[in-house]
């Protein structure tokens, strides 16, 4: 009886159905021995039937009329077998009883199959879009003012706009993956080659770059409290160690973020300005900072903000290149530029690294209208220079009125100011009764400051009155 059997369990493909996945596994590992314990399991309905034996072919049974000689019958039981029973019916049998047992159920998340250091993260919280607001406020769109994601109130240049509408016409095709029109349009404004360059969807895209080229478990990262949060997402996510330095002033502490550099330090992060706090380092303290920092350290200088830098406080990083191989220009077309809902940024940095990030980064990362339009803006430096006098006036405004207020503020070199509001959680949700978004910060590690966005003179006014009526 074993034969047929046995080419049950061998005919069929492997994945073929788990059923015998799990009978052929469980009849190849266990012991004859320890398969089923005798009178362990209780009887599924499994029978072993009685079996006659023929006599030998050609003779006839003795004292029988028939031809035939009765055999004697056999005592069934699960624990006993017939002999010369095929090997593989036997393990079968046996797998067919443990199978039918009750299994002990397991409630294993699927989610703790991950690495810890993923399991630990805490996702980025971005700023509230307009369109949740109105959902549950049940406030009009068009009335709310948005002033939580640092955009700028302008939107984008009329020459952006174009050149992204005309990049529709296009987009069944992918876009170029090696962004050579952008490319070469920042070389000629920066006068870097093409070999030096990463575009990417996004500034964000070119953080999370750094961390895969640069960053793996048993490997550590530095940067400030009160940094812009991507910083320890990123790190933490390629199971690095972050190594976050006390802030100085709410901004980066340079001669501790030196003291903390250890063997095993692949990456800084340094944001100027920073964000969310809108402090600045000077350039000259910037640059004896790279002199200091071991050549086996890359140094990432997130510029983007940078656009809206007074005149007396632009220096020129790009051209540090030249002397420090360990460092990387980030920036981005979505402040300034006004293209953050196309998500395209850049890094500028030597060849060997920058030849290291690409090979990392993902084909066509950013789409062809994102890649026209940053182009385009790149050139209207008539647009930059209105974006960042709207915001020099518009700074004015708000702080204005949080010295009226008596509120405290930190001085921002950004196009957002961020003011200490005491209840902030309470404050927040007053000025979004309002239909006035702002973002609160205390995953920055400060819960009683909020930061507003510097937004057009009028959008400026009704933040304002909205926060007096709040505090009133």
């Amino acid at each position: 009886p074993g034969p047929h059997l046995a080419g049950v369990l061998h005919a069929q493909p492997p994945g073929r159905h788990p059923w015998f996945a799990r009978a052929a596994g469980a009849s190849r590992c266990r012991p004859d021995q320890a398969a089923v314990a005798s009178g362990a399991l209780r009887p599924v309905g499994i029978r072993l039937l009685r079996r006659h034996q023929r006599p030998p072919r050609g003779r006839t049974g003795r004292g029988c009329a028939s031809g035939t000689q009765r055999t004697r019958g056999l005592r069934q039981d699960h624990r006993l077998l017939p002999r010369r029973r095929d090997l593989n019916a036997v393990c079968l049998d046996r797998t067919l009883v443990a199978l039918a047992q009750p299994q002990q159920e397991t409630h294993m998340s699927i989610a703790s199959l991950a690495p810890d250091y993923i399991r630990a993260i805490m996702a980025y919280q971005p700023g509230k879009p307009i369109s949740e607001l109105a959902r549950e406020m049940g406030i009009a769109e068009a009335s709310i003012v948005k002033l939580a994601s640092n955009e700028n109130p302008l939107g984008m240049s009329t020459h952006a706009r174009e050149a992204a509408v005309a990049a529709v016409a296009d987009v069944a095709r992918y876009p170029d993956g090696g962004a050579f029109a952008l490319k070469a349009a920042l070389c000629r404004k920066f006068g870097v080659r093409a070999d030096q360059l990463i575009v990417g969807n996004g500034s964000n895209d070119i953080l999370e770059l750094v961390a895969q080229a640069f960053l793996a478990p048993g490997l550590s990262a530095i940067y400030s409290r009160h940094a812009f949060a991507v910083y320890p997402l990123a790190t933490n996510a390629r199971g690095a160690r972050g190594i976050e330095v006390a802030a100085k002033n709410f901004g980066h502490d340079l001669d501790a973020m030196i003291a903390a550099i250890e063997p095993q330090t692949r990456v800084i992060f340094i944001a100027n300005p920073n964000n969310p706090t809108g402090t600045f380092l000077p350039g000259a303290e910037l640059e004896d900072f790279l002199a200091s920092v071991p050549r086996h350290v890359l140094v990432v200088l997130d510029e983007a903000y940078t656009e809206y830098l007074a005149p007396e406080q632009r220096y020129d990083s790009i051209a540090w290149l030249e002397r420090y191989p360990n460092l990387l220009v980030s920036r981005t077309f979505s402040k300034a530029y006004g293209l953050a809902g196309l998500r395209v940024g850049y890094g500028i940095a030597h060849p060997e690294v920058a030849d290291l990030m690409n090979r990392v980064r993902q084909p066509f990362n950013v789409s062809s209208v994102g890649l026209a339009a940053a182009e385009a803006a790149l050139g209207d430096e008539e647009f930059i220079a209105r974006s960042a006098e709207i915001n020099r006036r518009g700074m004015a405004q708000l702080t204005a009125a949080f010295a009226e207020l008596g509120l405290e503020w930190i001085p921002s070199a950004g196009n957002f100011v961020t003011f200490k509001a005491g209840d902030a959680v309470g404050l927040n949700q007053a000025l979004l009764r309002q239909g006035v978004i702002v973002r609160p910060i205390g995953a920055y590690g400060m819960p009683h400051w909020l930061r507003v966005s510097i937004g057009l003179s009028e959008e400026n006014g009704r933040f304002i009155a909205s926060l007096k009526q709040a505090l009133a």
